[in-house]
């Protein structure tokens, strides 16, 4: 797996951050500026940090935790960016309005934390439609490929700007960018509910999601030959693969008649 890995990883930096930056500004001549949901993780940490550089007076983040369950650390992590960066934000606890909603709505745990992730996203779009901005998303390919995203919550975006790199590139693109260690080694979390840890709810680990992945999408390899490639075992080989295949839906837009 640590040859693979480094195939992934082994790539110019400078070069990516000068691609999403020319990726944006071809989107800004349609925008008044750019919005986009601040939260503590590496991803979005890498959205502010490239933002900060080339669109700061143009940029918006919303760090939108529930009270109820995200970890006031992840808070604290978003609030040290956006004064570290001096990028404009807001910070709104979603906790009421996500209360309102299910006072009304019988219970469901995975639709009410897939709710949380609809309530950010109608956040982001009422300040988008507000401000003539647009929507940025921080969707990386690994999580894009496997659908995990709630579809119209995190999901719901205008541009992806890192949806081209793999987890473990956004953590050396992270690096490159000077975002913070704390935020970089973190497990990464939706924080759609209390404790909710991403690759415990996937059952693989990024580098092994990323190297399945790539073996696949990027070298063509049969699914077969990964398991000797890499020495991730079958059974998560067939795992990673059924998301992918599973959540496409979440990639296409809505079929038609």
């Amino acid at each position: 797996m640590e040859k693979i890995l480094n195939e992934i990883t082994n790539v110019d930096y400078s070069k990516i951050q000068a691609d999403i930056e020319s990726f944006l500004k071809k989107h800004s001549a349609n925008c008044s500026g750019f919005v986009f949901g601040l939260s503590g993780g590496i991803d979005s940490a890498v959205i502010a940090h490239i933002c900060a550089k080339s669109f700061k007076e143009k940029s918006l983040a919303l760090i939108m935790p529930d009270s109820k369950v995200s970890p006031k650390e992840e808070t604290e992590d978003a609030l040290h960016t956006v004064d570290k960066l001096g990028i404009d934000y807001k910070l709104i606890d979603i906790n009421q309005i996500h209360l309102q909603f299910s006072s009304i709505l019988e219970p469901n745990d995975l639709a009410l934390g897939n709710l949380r992730a609809r309530i950010r996203a109608s956040l982001l779009y009422y300040y988008a439609n507000a401000k003539n901005y647009l929507v940025i998303g921080s969707s990386d390919k690994s999580e894009f490929m496997i659908g995990y995203f709630t579809k119209f919550g995190d999901g719901s975006s205008d541009v992806l700007p890192i949806a081209s790199l793999y987890k473990t590139q956004v953590r050396q693109l992270a690096k490159h960018l000077g975002v913070r260690d704390s935020i970089i080694s973190k497990k990464s979390s939706p924080n759609l509910w209390k404790g909710h840890i991403a690759e415990e709810e996937i059952g693989a680990s990024y580098e092994e999601i990323d190297c399945v992945l790539y073996c696949i999408i990027d070298k063509k390899i049969h699914p077969e030959s990964i398991e000797k490639l890499t020495g991730i075992s079958h059974q998560k080989i067939e795992k990673i693969l059924q998301l992918h295949h599973n959540s496409n839906h979440k990639r296409i837009m809505p079929d038609k008649l």
